[in-house]
């Protein structure tokens, strides 16, 4: 075979760099999905790897000052998206990405995304347990946001009928996956807090992947959630299942059952707390009559302690005694009167003085009828005491009840019969009532 022309003939270090500047011009920007493999830091801080599917692997370096800025740990077998720059490394002949960026790919992504926008939210004190409102103990109506076919939703509805039938459960219909999803189910919370229907509004959704649960993770969505005037209650996914929606909510349910037995009672359960306060209250009434027979036994105690014959025997006194004084007053006063008339009458005839005489017996007039007057006023106070100190007995006098139309039983010897216990057949009894005393025989059978 005749030799190529000198001009033709190329080095390893021409081809590497022919191959090197075509590889450049063909593919300027290239992103990349695979899974990371042989991954290796040196010292120098780079980062070496190759990224591979079932059937191929590319080489791959990611250079210091790019490296530190990655958002999450590089592993073996992580998925990932690459991109950067096809190249050739010369001094091997090494076929290479040249990487710009490196990140997650699929959920850990999503799962990276959810864990930023929490940290967010959190430090922003949505999801502190200090604005958390608690949950009415009966709530009347509730919402329940969640889609109208799905599993949930038969659950949820279930258990109301089974725990406390008493309640309305409105089912406010939604998608609960998909791009549209979020904003629809923040507009149907928004109406249905507004509405002012509900007691509590429960978010209710089976379980899924990160990527199906994903609509509960909006940022505005947990914000309205948060700012939500009714309680609410998050029931998405299954008990491993986190979203920022169940950190925005009132209360967490690790499923859709679970919030349905948490937002009513049960009906069994407050039953037994109905009957029990009825026979708290029926003890409470009892105990009070008990209270107020004994405040009554007590009273009738001190009535007879006082003994109201003597206290009207001593008030007569005290009636006579002030008659007497009021009368002897009245006598003292009439005396110094007419004394003090005398002593004028007296001067009149000793001075004589005529033209002063008219003027004199005019204030005589004048004077004579004023101690009848002042007398009398007293009397009538007096008069006027008397007769209310004699009402105040007498609304105390045990004869004022009998007069009602009671009767007061005694024995012979004086003793009040109080009870069936105190007398026996045979007995003898006096019974006083209104107008005398009746005689009375216990009959067998009559206690």
């Amino acid at each position: 075979m005749p030799a190529p022309p000198a001009e033709n003939v190329l080095s390893p270090s021409q081809l590497n760099a022919l191959a090197r500047s075509l590889l450049e011009d063909a593919f300027p920007v290239v992103v990349v999905e695979g899974e990371l493999g042989n991954l290796s830091r040196p010292a120098s801080g780079h980062l070496y790897f190759t990224l591979k599917d079932a059937r191929a692997q590319v080489r791959c370096a990611l250079f210091r000052s790019r490296s530190q800025g990655l958002r999450f740990q590089p592993r073996e077998g992580l998925r990932v998206l690459a991109r950067g720059r096809l190249t050739l490394y010369e001094a091997r002949g090494d076929y290479q990405l040249i990487l710009d960026s490196l990140e997650e790919a699929g959920e850990g992504a999503l799962r990276r995304a959810f864990d930023e926008l929490k940290a967010k939210l959190q430090a922003e004190g949505l999801f502190d347990d200090a604005r958390k409102r608690p949950l009415p103990a009966y709530a009347r109506r509730l919402g329940i946001i969640t889609s109208p076919s799905g599993a949930a939703v038969r659950d949820v509805l279930s258990v109301l009928a089974r725990r406390f039938p008493l309640v309305e459960a409105d089912v406010l219909p939604v998608p609960v996956q998909g791009d549209a999803a979020a904003a629809q189910i923040r507009g149907m919370l928004e109406r249905a807090a507004v509405s002012g229907r509900y007691d509590v509004l429960v978010l209710a959704r089976g379980g899924g992947s990160l990527e199906d649960l994903w609509a509960f993770n909006d940022e505005a969505l947990a914000r309205a959630i948060a700012a939500c005037e009714v309680p609410v209650v998050s029931a998405v996914g299954h008990e491993t299942d986190f979203t920022l929606a169940d950190f925005a909510a009132d209360l967490r349910a690790p499923t859709p059952s679970v919030a349905a037995e948490l937002v009513v009672p049960n009906a069994v359960d407050v039953g037994t707390r109905v009957r029990g306060l009825q026979q708290r209250l029926g003890a409470l009434h009892l105990q009070r009559m008990r209270d107020r027979m004994q405040r009554a036994d007590r009273a009738s105690l001190r009535l007879q302690a006082l003994a109201p014959q003597a206290r009207l025997s001593a008030l007569g006194e005290r009636q006579l005694q002030a008659l007497r004084r009021l009368h002897s007053a009245w006598q003292a006063r009439d005396a110094a009167l007419r004394a003090r008339l005398r002593h004028a009458d007296a001067v009149l005839r000793a001075t004589r003085p005529e033209r002063r005489l008219a003027v004199l017996r005019e204030r005589l007039a004048a004077l004579g009828p004023r101690p009848q007057a002042a007398v009398a006023r007293r009397l009538q106070a007096d008069t006027l005491r008397l007769r209310g100190l004699a009402r105040s007995l007498q609304a105390v006098s045990p004869l004022a009840t009998v007069a009602r139309g009671y009767a007061i039983l005694q024995h012979d010897d004086g003793r009040v019969v109080r009870g069936t216990g105190d007398v026996a057949p045979g007995d003898r009894l006096s019974a006083r009532v209104g107008d005398g005393k009746l005689r009375l025989r216990v009959e067998p059978g009559d206690s």
